[in-house]
């Protein structure tokens, strides 16, 4: 044992560890061979322990042996090696995403892959290979020397999870969707089509759709078998599931009871399916009788021996038995330690975690007089943070910068003396949160004729959204609307009696591709830091959604390659150069719940990586009003935020705080009509803390506060939660 530990030691010495090390001297015993990918690279583990660098720089999620190469899966998308030295893209024909750098006034592109959500290979032919970004399939016959897209089912939105590929005996595609379920396609088949293949799996409660499946794979040759097994599993249902090709469903293979969790990344072997749950590497003997199921905990033990000894953080393993034993490739390693921030990329993680407040309105905030009930509040509620408005949802600033150039883009608007605020709320102990409207700001459209907006193709000025309605015209001499609302026009119809009314929303956007906008908020979001907010909160980090004339939207400073998820990372890779502070964001209650960017650019699977917080909004009033409202009813609000903070801190891989807003107000919709009132509000903050306690806040945009609950008030009746 003494030579052991200096063994260890001299291996070790370098990154500063010490011995014992059990599993790793294992490994040194059996002469196993072990790579682990990380985000700084791949590595190879040695007997001793130390980890011995073979590609650094960018990140490795899947690490598989395909015949004599070895395939990484990464930030530099699909990379092979035959000696694990010298590394080959196989990216020809998968689309580009561009970053845009922008750095003393001057802008450079950064060309990446588009992120590549899965890959898996055919056990029958190696050469062929399928991969999927976040909305298209793509297939290749030659090792991925080229690529060819099969598209994907007509969806509403991206959000594509896994992918698989077995000849049943017709070469057959397969695609999960974090929506719509299940897919496969036969590309070789003359007008094969993608066609949905969901029959069997769990349903979300309340909808047609099944929940998201998270991974799927082909188990290997098994005698002459002719039909390969296909197996799925579901990401927040802890279900495995093996299809019936010929019945053309899914017969469930294994559940585990425990309430919540999530499985994925399953490796299917010729005898043995392994795969990882919260906590537990896990394996199934899918041809035994009676099926046996088993923990692997020397697994689980030698990747959590890996973070705490090596100095690196796994993402993804390959390991070879010396004797013989099939190989154990495993993603998605993180849910081996699964909880609140274990996966945390930021160092603001604790600054920023466990904090409960309200949105301020600005115009309370100004003098003591309106303050004081708010502060009131804030104690007798136990909160301990404030959301204002720094920048508002006219673009308008709520300050008055002493930054020259904040002030030639934007229009200070009644300011608050926030310098007097901040202290009032330190000398409180009250965290402070700047909330910052980005990219709905009419200031800024309006500067420079129409400079910096988003441009309609059509009328080639700054565009804004409507929605038109034909209606029978009014009686002679009743004035039209359009005289009695300037955001109201009246167009000509086709049939004299009628005429349509067009109504515009009361928004202007700015183009979410501008460098020089994203400067102006680089500048506001640093000096509002320096003057002593503890973070900065995005608002509006998007791209406008509302409009029948959306397709008209013209965004003049794209770049080539660029793309809705491009413009907000570009964005926020600005910002976060110039702000030593935590910085949140506010998202759809919708792209915190799925696997989806659509229609306005917020992926919370990417988004992780460059925020501290995001902040979904999951106002129960916001979502299809029979959404989760299965019995008992009333407490449809509590399972809609604590299954929505479970999904969306899963999604993210847990890296970051999920701080959600937690509807304060009453909308005139069927829910809210039956069921709002204070235990709805309760219930909401019960779910938060239940799912994890990572802070929340409430709103409530007139500043009424009347709802929400004192500590101690008593719980919700919350036993099922789950369903």
């Amino acid at each position: 044992m003494k030579r052991l530990c200096r063994d260890l030691f001299g291996g070790l010495l370098l990154l500063g560890m010490f011995c014992p090390l059990p599993l790793f001297a294992q490994t040194r015993e059996t002469g196993d061979f072990l790579l682990v990918g990380t985000d700084r690279g791949l590595y190879r583990l040695s007997s001793y322990g130390n980890a011995i660098p073979l590609r650094t720089g960018d990140g490795v999620r899947k690490i598989m042996r395909i015949g004599s190469l070895w395939v990484i899966l990464g930030d530099q998308g699909i990379l092979v090696s035959p000696d694990l030295q010298n590394w080959e893209s196989r990216n020809e024909g998968l689309p580009v995403k561009t970053i845009k750098v922008y750095e003393g006034g001057e802008k450079s592109f950064v060309p990446l892959v588009q992120e590549i959500k899965d890959l898996e290979y055919d056990p029958d032919n190696p050469d062929i290979m399928v991969c999927a970004t976040k909305d298209m399939v793509f297939l290749t016959r030659n090792g991925g020397g080229r690529w060819e897209s099969l598209g994907a089912p007509p969806y509403r939105s991206n959000g594509i999870k896994a992918v698989a590929v077995a000849e049943l005996p017709e070469l057959t595609v397969f695609l999960s969707h974090s929506i719509y379920g299940l897919h496969y396609l036969t590309p070789d088949k003359a007008g094969g089509r993608w066609t949905e293949l969901s029959e069997g799996l769990e349903k979300m409660e309340s909808t047609d759709n099944p929940d998201e499946v998270s991974d799927i794979a082909v188990a290997f040759p098994e005698g002459d078998q002719s039909l390969r097994p296909v197996y799925v599993s579901q990401t927040f249902r802890r279900r495995i599931y093996r299809l019936d090709w010929e019945g053309k469903r899914f017969r469930l293979l294994w559940s585990d009871p425990t309430e919540d969790g999530a499985v994925d990344s399953l490796s299917a072997g010729k005898n043995t399916l392994r795969f990882i749950r919260n906590g537990a590497v896990m394996e199934i003997l899918p041809q035994a009788s009676p099926r046996e199921e088993r923990q692997r905990p020397d697994l689980r033990g030698l990747i959590l021996d890996i973070s705490r000894n090596s100095g690196i953080k796994p993402n993804c393993l390959f390991l070879e038995n010396s004797g013989g034993g099939e190989p154990v490739s495993l993603s998605e390693l993180w849910l081996l330690d699964a909880s609140s921030g274990s996966g945390r990329a930021g160092a603001y993680y604790d600054a920023a975690l466990g904090k409960e407040g309200i949105y301020l309105p600005v115009n309370h905030a100004g003098d003591e007089k309106s303050l004081n009930p708010y502060l009131e509040l804030l104690e007798n509620r136990g909160l301990n943070m404030v959301v204002v408005d720094m920048k508002d949802d006219w673009g308008r600033l709520r300050f008055t910068p002493r930054n020259p150039a904040i002030t030639e883009k934007g229009r200070v608007f009644r300011p608050v003396d926030i310098d007097g605020l901040l202290k009032t709320m330190k000398d409180r102990g009250i965290y402070t949160v700047a909330r910052i409207v980005v990219f709905k700001d009419q200031e800024l459209a309006g500067k420079g004729g129409g400079k910096y907006a988003v441009w309609d193709s059509q009328t080639n000025r700054a565009w804004r959204g409507y929605v038109d309605k034909r209606q029978r015209k009014p009686p002679p001499g009743q004035a039209p609307a359009a005289n009695q609302d300037p955001l109201v026009e009246i167009l000509p119809a086709d049939d004299p009696e009628y005429e349509i009314v067009r109504t515009f929303y009361d928004e202007r956007w700015v183009d979410p591709y501008s460098e020089e906008v994203w400067e102006y908020i680089a500048a506001v979001s640093q000096e509002l830091h320096e003057r002593g907010f503890d973070e900065i909160q995005f608002d509006y980090i998007r791209f406008p959604t509302d409009g029948v004339n959306l397709g008209n939207a013209r965004y003049r400073w794209r770049e080539p390659g660029m793309d809705m998820e491009s413009a907000i990372l570009s964005f926020l890779r600005h910002v976060r150069s110039r702000i030593d502070a935590p910085i949140s964001i506010d998202i759809y209650g919708a792209n915190g719940w799925y696997r989806t960017g659509a229609r306005t650019g917020q992926e919370v699977e990417l988004l992780a990586s460059y925020v501290d917080v995001i902040c979904p909004m999951y106002y129960p009033s916001h979502f299809e009003q029979d959404f989760l409202a299965q019995a008992p009813a009333e407490l449809r609000p509590y399972r809609i935020y604590y299954q929505g903070i479970k999904r969306a801190a899963l999604i993210a891989r847990n890296k970051i705080v999920v701080r959600p807003y937690v509807q304060a107000f009453y909308l005139n919709v069927s829910y809210d009509r039956a069921y709002y009132n204070a235990d709805y509000v309760r219930r909401e903050v019960e779910g938060v803390r239940d799912a994890g306690n990572s802070g929340f806040t409430y709103w409530n945009n007139s500043g009424r506060y009347n709802d929400i609950p004192l500590p101690g008030s008593g719980d919700a009746d919350s036993g099922d939660r789950g369903s």
